[in-house]
């Protein structure tokens, strides 16, 4: 599969060093180190596949043209339009086209993500009560500096993203009410601290994110009636830990499993081979997580500009 890289910012050098051999070329409209400025200059006939790493705003008509011209997409996360109707149609044009078009929610093929998402499929947890997440990094000096990304809700879109993503890739049906906790702009114009969550799902979930962090984290706490499971951080910021603890009735210190991994960060690899399977295999593209997670993060981007004008 031969695959062009539009937008080579730091996405995009990851996108392409994990294409390996299947790189073919780089579009950028500002890095004179990509071949191509414009994805319409690339010769259709060059490539199968593009990773797109553009910002928020132009993606929908860079999808809207790699689509139409019957090539698959692999697009940095979040897939951000404005409105339903726009990702339906996104939706339609992939299918109609025989093309996959992708999300790219790279924390996916986390080891412990994984693991986490087999213990509670497993059900050895029992009846799930309550999961906690944070996802903090130092960025907020870099973001501030940026005219694109210090704008709007902020950290909200950028890391709870992962989050929400991360809460359904787990749990399964979390399509429930969720709430603006605690939103500040410490540093930033925009957003850079955000405590959300949701009393109607199974488990109740509690998700903060920061660009306040200075040494880049994350960390999960899930509560349950068999017991407990804890992470903390992810490979690229090693080492992680997975500890699963099983509850001791009437009371007592928990029997306790634990793993640590040392390693280089391997989602990147994983994801883009995943991408290439998709490909291979025709999968029809569903947008259905895309439709819900827009829908999520625009209501809760409004309720948390709303509390910073009312504050």
């Amino acid at each position: 599969m031969r695959c062009i890289v539009v937008g080579l910012g730091i996405q995009g050098y990851k996108r392409r060093k994990f294409a390996g051999s299947d790189f073919v070329a780089a579009v950028d409209i500002v890095n004179q180190e990509a071949e191509y400025r414009a994805v319409e200059e690339v010769p259709l006939a060059n490539f199968d596949a593009a990773l797109v790493c553009t910002p928020d705003e132009p993606k929908a008509d860079v999808l809207r043209y790699l689509l139409s011209n019957g090539k698959h997409v692999l697009v940095e996360k979040p897939l951000w339009v404005k409105d339903d109707e726009a990702l339906l149609n996104l939706e339609a044009l992939a299918r109609k086209n025989r093309v996959v078009c992708y999300t790219a929610y790279n924390h996916r093929f986390e080891p412990h993500f994984m693991r986490m998402r087999e213990v509670i499929s497993s059900g050895e947890l029992g009846a799930l009560y309550h999961c906690r997440m944070f996802y903090g990094n130092g960025t907020a000096r870099l973001v501030r500096e940026s005219e694109w990304r210090d704008q709007g809700p902020g950290v909200l879109p950028d890391l709870g993203s992962h989050l929400l993503d991360t809460a359904k890739f787990w749990f399964g049906d979390v399509e429930k009410a969720f709430d603006v906790i605690s939103v500040n702009c410490f540093e930033n114009r925009a957003p850079d601290h955000v405590i959300i969550g949701s009393r109607k799902t199974v488990p109740k979930l509690e998700l903060e994110m920061t660009l306040l962090n200075w040494r880049n984290h994350f960390t999960c706490d899930l509560f349950a009636e068999k017991g407990t499971a804890h992470i903390q951080s992810l490979c690229k910021w090693g080492p992680t830990t997975f500890t699963l603890r099983k509850r001791v009735l009437p009371s007592g210190r928990p029997p306790e499993e634990s793993e640590t991994l040392v390693q280089d960060d391997p989602t990147w690899a994983h994801e883009y081979r995943y991408f290439k399977d998709l490909c291979t295999q025709s999968v029809t593209t569903d947008l259905s997580t895309d439709r819900w997670l827009n829908r999520s993060l625009a209501t809760l981007g409004e309720e948390a500009l709303g509390a910073l004008t009312k504050s």
